[in-house]
């Protein structure tokens, strides 16, 4: 079946994990009336049975956080809950009478209360989301949810859990995935029970915070899969927080942060992606910068729409993830990608701007850019001038459109492997993917998108994705090394500046510019 496990580590992770699951939830169809879900929910979701004999049908995924950062999702959810008589605890060396500590609960949303109530949910706001959970739509498995004790979070009532853990640096991520794996083998305990109820398992899909110590648990949690599963294929979205209000020393060691988790990662997985909201977005995007549910809806809206040809049901649409390793690591030293979106209204479709989705020959060509480039800012400073769009070299890219049709399919010349007849070796590899299933608006989803009268978009939107691998990222590597290289401990420094340049020189190999783009000043 070809079924992705998706790892979810920290708590930028979480909140796009939410955002994600949501979505997936709502392709489910629960009636004949209803046409067939054109998803293939097995990739996503494993069967189970409920101690009571109930169906259950709960994602393929493992979800860390601190303790205190779940809010109101329990390990042991409704479907689970087996209502056995507590009254007199199990007697065992101890024949005193026990006393039990509870920790006050958390009271549950207004939205998961209507839900559970089976009523219409309220209207979502950005100071009604305490944590990921408070708009959840999906019951997850027991072996899902895994609270670490060992650390805990503070919710400051603006929708961000805060703690020690998450504000130190990659060294203790490190540290704290060594003594939980030297204790409980986490792989064996949290991922191996979902790898094997899995018929052919073809990728873990990890969303990891990168910029905090989230960053180091997930720099072994990959090598620790890589060593465990060789053959599969790894995907790592590395998530990036705004640096609104941040000051210039937290803002450096959470690009030193990074640094550590890019180099770490690269070794090991198959496609890097880091994610981050831009400085400049479109008009018709208005976000609270300050809500991690308003910014990581933006960013679950891109990689969402950009791996659903990974779920696809019909075979001509689907392409596994290795399929689109394939066409990203063309030199097999390019597996740090870049995403981009842009999305219209259903209904606007024959516009001729730059949401229209019809590609010139010219964009196949040159590498396609789309209106929000969801790629971090690498420099100390807060507000760069650059808006991230000077033209670099495109290499290769993936380009997911849902909602328009397939006219585009039908226009472009391809090869056997369904991949763009390319008219020059200079010219990206290009390969298209078409689905007329639209991006779902849910209640559970922030009104972000805008209409041309600023009005909240409601209901489905047209959204167009590019994956790609391009020159910008040697830029990128390294002006982050240049920024973060004094920053780093002398006995680090040589390495982490060596291994950057390095990744960076993998975006030149092949080429030539016929300038001095990308090298140092």
């Amino acid at each position: 079946m070809h079924e992705i496990i998706t790892l979810q580590l920290g708590q930028q992770a979480n909140y796009l994990g939410t955002h994600f699951w949501n979505t997936q939830e709502s392709y489910f169809t629960y009636s004949s009336d209803q046409p067939e879900s054109a998803v293939d929910h097995d990739i996503h979701f494993r069967p189970g049975l409920a101690p009571d004999g109930t169906e259950t049908y709960m994602p393929r995924t493992v979800i860390y956080d601190l303790k205190g950062a779940f809010g109101t999702l329990r390990k042991i959810n409704a479907l689970y809950d087996v209502n056995d008589d507590q009254s007199t605890p199990a007697q065992a060396l101890w024949q005193g009478q026990p006393t039990i500590h509870r920790s006050p609960p958390i009271p549950e949303s207004p939205y998961t209360a209507s839900l559970n109530a089976g009523l219409p949910p309220p209207r979502l706001h950005p100071a009604a989301v305490r944590y990921f959970s408070d708009y959840s739509r999906v019951f997850y498995h027991p072996r899902s949810v895994v609270p670490l004790s060992e650390h805990d979070a503070t919710s400051t009532g603006t929708g961000t859990a805060v703690g020690p853990f998450a504000e130190r640096g990659h060294a203790a991520g490190e540290d704290l995935f060594a003594a939980l794996d030297r204790e409980h083998d986490l792989l064996d305990r949290d991922l191996r029970p979902f790898v094997e109820e899995a018929d052919c398992m073809q990728a873990v899909q990890v969303f990891a915070g990168f910029d905090d110590a989230w960053g180091g648990f997930a720099s072994r949690y990959v090598e620790r899969v890589r060593d465990e599963y060789g053959k599969v294929g790894v995907w790592v979205w590395g998530l990036q927080a705004g640096v609104g209000g941040v000051s210039r020393d937290k803002r450096l060691l959470r690009l030193a942060n990074k640094a550590r988790a890019m180099t770490e990662v690269y070794k090991q997985a198959s496609i890097v992606v880091p994610l981050a909201v831009p400085e400049r977005l479109p008009g018709r995007v208005q976000l609270d910068l300050g809500s991690q549910w308003h910014t990581s809806a933006l960013l679950a809206a891109a990689v969402e729409s950009a791996t659903l040809p990974a779920r696809m049901k019909d075979p001509l649409k689907r392409e596994t993830l290795g399929g689109m390793t394939e066409v990203l690591n063309t030199m097999g030293r390019q597996s740090v990608a870049g995403l981009q979106m842009s999305f219209a209204r259903p209904d606007s479709e024959a516009q001729n701007d730059s949401r229209e989705k019809k590609l010139s020959e010219e964009d196949l060509s040159e590498g396609i850019r789309l209106d929000i480039r969801l790629a971090p800012s690498d420099q100390l400073d807060a507000h760069s001038r650059s808006n991230g769009f000077n033209r670099p070299r495109v290499f290769s890219q993936l380009i997911a459109s849902r909602g328009y049709g397939d006219e585009e399919a039908e226009d472009m010349e391809m090869d056997e492997a369904g991949r763009r007849v390319r008219r020059s070796s200079y010219e990206p590899v290009t390969k298209s993917y078409n689905t007329a299933l639209r991006f779902p608006l849910l209640d559970s989803f922030p009104g972000i998108f805008r209409g041309d009268g600023d009005e909240p978009l409601s209901e489905a939107l047209n959204i167009a994705t590019s994956i790609s691998t391009d020159s910008s990222v040697s830029t990128k590597l390294r002006q982050l090394r240049s920024t973060v290289i004094r920053s780093i401990s002398l006995e680090d420094r040589e390495t982490l500046g060596n291994e950057l340049m390095e990744m960076a020189d993998g975006y030149h190999e092949g080429w030539s510019s016929g300038s001095d783009f990308g090298e140092d000043d």
